[in-house]
Order: structure tokens, then sequence, then C-alpha cells
């Protein structure tokens, strides 16, 4: 564990400690484990960033057809 002292206003400090309060938990243990769920949401978004750009590329048709020139797909 690592003892860390933070700064906020007086109104922030306050409303903290009565959350963690209801919560029955203390000021110290509720901000650590909100900032592990924030770095477990950020994880989570950096693996489905990674799996999103480092996948295979495919192709938009199986055929080897050229595409359809933009004039004919847009006649009236």
């Amino acid at each position: 564990m690592k003892n860390v002292t933070i700064t906020m206003d007086e109104e922030v400090a306050h409303w903290a400690k009565v959350h963690a309060a209801k919560m029955d938990m203390s000021l110290s243990k509720m901000l650590g484990e909100t900032l592990r769920e924030q770095m477990g949401k950020e994880k989570k978004y950096d693996q489905a960033m990674n799996r999103f750009f480092f996948r295979p590329c495919s192709t938009l048709r199986e055929t080897s057809e050229p595409y359809p020139a933009r004039e004919s797909l847009y006649e009236r």
C-alpha cells in the first residue's frame, strides 16, 4: 500500500466523507476502489481498441468484380 495526500475543496471533501460513510467504508478505501474500477475500465477499453485496430483486414466483396460506377448507382 502507498500513502498519498490529496487536496480538494471543503465541499467536495465533506460530500466524499458522507458518501463513504453511507457505503460503510473509509474515504481512503472508497477512493482506492473508485480508482481501481476506473483503471479496470480503461484497461478493458484499451484491450477492445487493440482488438479492433489489429484485427485482420477483410475485403468488402467476395468476388473479383469491380465496384459499380457511382453514376450507375445514383441514376434517376
